[in-house]
């Protein structure tokens, strides 16, 4: 018990250490107009160096990450169903992989999953 507070006490003091030394060391002096715009051979650039960002690419990425870690959340279930097999944690298994599907249905039904649009 008393080594989890050690080590929880020297992770929080060495994280404090290691931001306040990124915070000092990443000061930098007042930027000027120069230093903030794109280069472009020395002259003003011609248009905006931001790209539109589009969301539904983001959306996208966000669905796929959710749903990415929802399976890795499967392969422990998968690997102990070799060594075991019980019906409380095949229940859990189904109940989960419904959650999924109702979720893959609502997203495909709202069109988030339409890319051509």
């Amino acid at each position: 018990m008393l080594s989890s507070f050690v080590s929880s006490f020297v992770a929080i003091g060495l994280s404090c250490v290691v931001m306040g030394l990124g915070w000092v060391l990443a000061k930098r002096a007042l930027s000027d107009r120069e230093k903030s715009s794109p280069f472009e051979c020395g002259f003003d650039p011609i248009k905006s160096a931001r790209l539109p960002f589009s969301l539904r690419f983001f959306l996208l990425a966000i669905i796929f990450l959710i749903f990415d870690v929802e399976i890795v959340l499967l392969f422990p279930i998968l690997t102990s169903m070799t060594s075991s097999f019980s019906a409380p944690m095949v229940i859990g298994l189904f109940t989960f992989l419904m959650i999924l599907i109702v979720g893959l249905f609502h997203e495909w039904n709202e069109g988030s999953l339409d890319w051509a649009q």
